[in-house]
């Protein structure tokens, strides 16, 4: 069964970093593609953060320099390291796997979501 789990999310003060992990099974984890998404309340899911099964990394411009996505494919686990939040960057942050470097559709595999929020 495939399975994408994100966790790590929690509230922190503007100015703090989280680190979220997303475990994922079922998958041929090294031929797919794995980002995170994001979704604040009334708010469409927007792409945060991609890497590809080559190690490519695609960001959001409002995260670039701030946040870094990795991948440990022995772990089967992709990461996220958020540092200087913002309150902005409060959301429900969504763990995504697809086989296809195309993030304009609503594709793949998708988690539960672990919430982040980011108090001024």
């Amino acid at each position: 069964q495939v399975h994408v789990v994100e966790s790590g999310g929690g509230l922190v003060q503007a100015g703090g970093s989280l680190r979220l992990s997303c475990a994922a099974s079922g998958i041929s984890f090294r031929t797919n593609h794995m980002a995170w998404y994001r979704q604040a309340p009334g708010k469409q899911r927007d792409l945060v953060a991609a890497v590809s099964s080559g190690g490519t990394t695609n960001y959001a411009d409002s995260v670039k320099g701030r946040f870094t996505i990795s991948r440990d494919n022995v772990k089967t686990t992709v990461y996220l390291q958020m540092n200087s939040l913002k309150p902005e960057d409060t959301a429900v942050y969504y763990c995504n796997a697809r086989a296809v470097w195309n993030f304009s559709s609503m594709y793949g595999v998708w988690g539960q979501g672990t919430q982040v929020t980011v108090s001024s």
